[in-house]
């Protein structure tokens, strides 16, 4: 059997803060850059930390996907222990000032990109590439690549806050980065003595697709009742790449021709359709605290092992899902369904000083398959933090948390990988603990 020589980007482990809602936070103390129509911000960030039960190269086939099951395998007398890390992210925004058309009419643009440790985040993928036209009465029109709401709003302010933006918006059944998507949002409206904002958006995939045309939808409803905020997002992918992995670019089963078997006859790879419900709430408590939560309903359906094409000595593979095996014609997949779980707490003891904790619970999933792929399994991920703002747009942080798994084995279905979010491989050690501290500087 030979191995793919496709991958998903690297999965590196993220401790604290999400940067696109710190970012965010930060911006409206800090100073923006002003040039003729144009607008620039961004971020720039340093963080260092320590964990334990570390191993970078336990498994064989290092960067391969989780699904496909030649990765399962560990390499043989790899050590694992304490061990430090270090990541840089960079993001600029540069955004043009609303244009007035007239009549109410606005339009804007909007331009993003971000690095981690110097290189491109998602090889080939935009953060924002958009163009906005607005009215007050009639709402908005949003065209270009642009994140979806599942994942923004669970990195911020839902994870962000609380420690937990990496582990509560990279997990689960949703996409997190559109392309080529289309975006219309309604005009606030009153309801119940407060506000409510809906949206859809769609999104066509990648526009070299060979087989299986992808679709995806998303529905977002905002309510705001004085200290109470719900957010509450519906969203299908049909013919995207099957992962879990909530921060993954919407794009396309395959991008490759079909590959023809045995007697001409053309393996063509399954169509994949996965969903998420997901509500999250927040409610200030008081002038000092805030609280957090959100539940999170998953949806896969399972993705068949096919070969798509062959570059000597490898044969190239589909992003499978949930299979009982990689026989080409035999293998089956089946489809499964968890639910997952995020709580938090802020709060602010000083004017530049806050505290928080967090906490992510990935749940066991139910599925038919009759092979172990991580459906057993739980995980329990805690937080707590510390942050000062030195001055406006410049602050520091420290942060420190615990991971534990059910037991030793595949990490639950929810994980994109079974290293995920700590660097703790769930099939080496059950449990693992971190520490460290950051640097934020936002113009």
């Amino acid at each position: 059997m030979k191995q793919s020589t496709k991958s998903h980007a690297a999965l590196r482990p993220s401790f604290a803060l999400g940067v696109v809602g710190l970012s965010m936070t930060l911006a409206q103390n800090a100073m923006a850059l002003d040039f003729g129509p144009f607008t620039l911000t961004g971020f720039a960030k340093v963080e260092v930390s320590r964990a334990s039960n570390q191993c970078a190269d336990c498994q064989a086939i290092p960067g391969e996907v989780r699904h496909r099951p030649w990765a399962d395998d560990l390499a043989e007398g790899k050590a694992f222990g304490t061990s430090e890390s270090n990541v840089t992210l960079f993001q600029p925004f540069l955004a043009t000032k609303d244009f007035d058309l007239g009549r109410g009419f606005k339009a804007k643009g909007l331009l993003s990109q971000r690095w981690r440790d110097g290189k491109e985040d998602i090889p080939g993928i935009w953060y924002e590439k958009n163009a906005t036209l607005m009215h007050e009465d009639y709402g908005s029109v949003q065209v270009g690549a642009f994140p979806t709401r599942s994942w923004s709003l669970a990195d911020y302010p839902y994870g962000t806050n609380v420690g937990i933006a990496d582990s509560w918006a990279s997990s689960g059944a949703g996409y997190g980065l559109l392309q080529r998507a289309v975006r219309v949002g309604l005009p606030l409206m009153d309801v119940g003595n407060g506000d409510l904002h809906l949206e859809a958006t769609y999104d066509a995939g990648d526009s070299k697709w060979q087989v299986n045309k992808p679709e995806f939808y998303e529905l977002y409803a905002k309510y705001v009742k004085g200290p109470l905020v719900l957010d509450a997002v519906a969203q299908s992918g049909k013919n995207g790449q099957a992962v879990a992995w909530g921060h993954a670019p919407f794009v396309a089963t395959t991008t490759q021709q079909p590959f023809v078997g045995q007697n001409n006859t053309p393996l063509l790879v399954d169509g994949n359709k996965q969903s998420i419900l997901m509500l999250m709430a927040r409610y200030q408590l008081n002038a000092k605290t805030d609280l957090y939560g959100g539940v999170r309903h998953n949806r896969w359906s399972g993705t068949k092992a096919v070969v798509t094409g062959f570059v000597a000595p490898n044969a190239l593979w589909n992003d499978m899902f949930n299979v009982d095996g990689v026989d080409a014609v035999a293998n089956k997949a089946y489809g499964a369904s968890s639910t997952d779980f995020s709580l938090g707490a802020v709060y602010r003891f000083a004017p530049k000083w806050n505290v928080n904790t967090g906490m992510v619970y990935l749940s066991k999933a139910k599925t038919q398959n009759p092979v172990e792929r991580g459906q057993s399994n739980t995980m329990l991920l805690n937080t707590i933090g510390v942050g000062y703002e030195i001055q406006p747009g410049f602050s520091v942080y420290g942060f420190a948390g615990m991971v534990n798994f059910g037991k030793k084995g595949f990490a639950p279905l929810s994980m994109p990988g079974h290293a995920a979010f700590t660097g703790v491989d769930s099939r080496v050690a059950k449990s693992g603990n971190w520490m460290g501290l950051g640097l934020v500087y936002v113009f």
